[in-house]
């Protein structure tokens, strides 16, 4: 067991049999009554975050997570299949640990599958990959009633808002936190 001294941003804690990664925390000292340690939890499965206070020198239960590059084979209808990077194992991913991850995962991507006791917890994807556009309807000129955007298919058959003037088969990078257009890639 470990103490409150040794939280850190990045640690995963078990707190009532759930793993919660430290967002963010702050040793305060009061000048009145004792120390404490304040800290804003992430839960790694299902990414729903609390503020939690603990008393200073309190145990914590620290886990050790793994976190390991893997490149994405394919989906094999039942779950996502993993190659790790280093010794070439392959490990089966469901779709519930995968989540919208499935919308940016193009065959041999790189991505970081954190594992606790060999049980993959989540996927961290890059900040932002590159999408084909599989299918988008012509922009008018001079259509602006839905502000200059329209939708766009991409390869991995997600959907995105783009600007009217990009065509099917442009190449466009795509932000995998939010979705969102960040810019047209020239090859």
């Amino acid at each position: 067991m470990a103490s409150t001294a040794d939280i850190k941003n990045g640690v995963v804690l078990s707190i009532d049999g759930q793993l919660w990664s430290v967002v963010e925390f702050q040793h305060v000292k009061p000048g009145k009554g004792g120390a404490f340690v304040r800290t804003k939890l992430k839960n790694v499965v299902s990414g729903k975050t609390v503020d939690r206070t603990f008393n200073a020198g309190a145990k914590v239960d620290i886990q050790n997570v793994d976190r390991r590059d893997f490149t994405y084979l394919y989906n094999d209808g039942e779950s996502f299949v993993f190659m790790d990077a280093t010794d070439y194992d392959q490990i089966n991913v469901s779709e519930a640990v995968v989540g919208d991850a499935a919308n940016y995962l193009l065959e041999n991507q790189l991505v970081t599958i954190a594992l606790h006791d060999g049980l993959p917890l989540y996927i961290d994807m890059p900040a932002s990959v590159v999408l084909e556009i599989t299918y988008t309807e012509p922009g008018l000129q001079g259509d602006r009633s839905s502000a200059g955007t329209k939708p766009a298919t991409v390869q991995t058959g997600y959907e995105i808002q783009v600007p009217l003037f990009l065509e099917t088969g442009t190449k466009v990078k795509v932000d995998t936190r939010t979705g969102d257009y960040l810019g047209r890639v020239n090859d």
